[in-house]
């Protein structure tokens, strides 16, 4: 049998090979104390609280860029609760961009409240971007909406009845979150453009002005019928008619308006048919300044049709002059037939 070489180092390297391993080994020991001392602190507090989490999940945040705190305090609080959600759910939330002590707190106020809250479906809701914290505060304590929304610009809500009278209405809705209409369901800007809706119609439907301020409950009532929470994720808990004021009588503006543009189009027509009637004297005294053109045309005539007369021999000299007779007759009796002029008074 054939023995194989195997080189045989010197002391010198063989110091050395112990050396770089014991670096290597201090180095790799080094890191491992400083990571349980940067985790040890959590670790004890999760083990403390009967949260457990182990070392290396606590390593595994770490290295996913994952707030190690963050979960583990939510973890604890969850467990302190009585909510067991796992370290690996909560992670997976943070690393979706999710709100994770947000939804901590949501579920224990919805378990607090007996409210059937999962953690899928809430942080299903968180990450929709919906303050699920605030949503189950709501359902436990049901807030007060303005209706209309004084920021944005306006504070009543104009209608005006059958008479004519406007009025200005304040309503305040009281709403309850749905959790199970959180997800896809419309928000308060619904809720209060259906409310100013239903004001309006209940008041324009209303005989008079007077029958409101008589009675606004009225307005509630019927608003509160029509079922506006349907598709929101809101309950209507009451609609509460806080003010009602009387406006300006808009049927008598509108009467004012409507007289004042019939007077208008009469005279626009009355200007029409002066107008015709003014271009029909231009065209009537244009016909009488060609009918004259006309005669003086025939008169012009007439002193050639009597040479004519004369050289055909129809007509002698003695017919001309009773002729000249008769038209002097006629002149001096137009003349005597006239009124005298008014003498100018000096």
């Amino acid at each position: 049998m054939s023995i194989p070489f195997v080189p045989v180092l010197g002391a010198n390297a063989q110091t050395t090979v112990i050396l770089i391993v014991m670096l290597i080994l201090g180095f790799i020991a080094l890191i491992f104390v400083l990571l349980i001392g940067k985790f040890f602190k959590l670790w004890l507090q999760a083990k403390v609280s009967q949260a457990d989490v182990k070392f290396s999940e606590l390593i595994g945040m770490w290295l996913r860029r994952v707030d190690s705190r963050t979960i583990v305090i939510s973890r604890i609080t969850a467990v302190q609760a009585g909510l067991q959600i796992s370290t690996r759910e909560l992670e997976s939330h943070y690393l979706a961009g999710g709100r994770v002590p947000n939804v901590v707190r949501a579920l224990i106020a919805a378990n607090r409240a007996n409210i059937a809250l999962t953690f899928k479906t809430a942080t299903g809701i968180d990450l929709a971007g919906r303050d699920l914290l605030d949503a189950v505060q709501t359902s436990v304590n049901p807030k007060v909406i303005d209706c209309p929304n004084p920021s944005k610009g306006k504070d009543t809500i104009d209608a005006v009845a059958q008479d004519g009278i406007q009025l200005k209405a304040k309503a305040r809705v009281t709403v309850r979150t749905n959790i199970q209409r959180l997800i896809g369901g419309a928000t308060e800007e619904t809720i209060i453009a259906r409310v100013g809706e239903g004001i309006v119609t209940s008041i324009g439907s209303s005989i008079n002005y007077k029958s409101v301020l008589e009675n606004p409950d009225m307005i509630s009532k019927a608003v509160l019928a029509k079922g506006l929470d349907a598709g929101t994720a809101f309950e209507i808990l009451s609609i509460d008619i806080a003010d009602v004021d009387v406006g300006e009588n808009v049927g008598a503006q509108l009467q004012a308006a409507q007289a004042e543009a019939d007077k208008r189009r009469a005279q626009a027509e009355a200007e029409k048919r002066a107008a015709m009637a003014r271009a029909r004297e231009q065209e009537m005294l244009a016909a009488v300044q060609e009918n004259r053109a006309k005669v003086v045309l025939a008169e012009a005539e007439v002193p050639k049709a009597m040479a004519d007369a004369f050289r055909s021999g129809n007509m002698g000299i003695m017919d001309y002059y009773r002729m000249k007779n008769i038209l002097a007759d006629t002149e001096m009796r137009s003349s005597i037939a006239k009124p005298p002029k008014p003498e100018q008074k000096t």
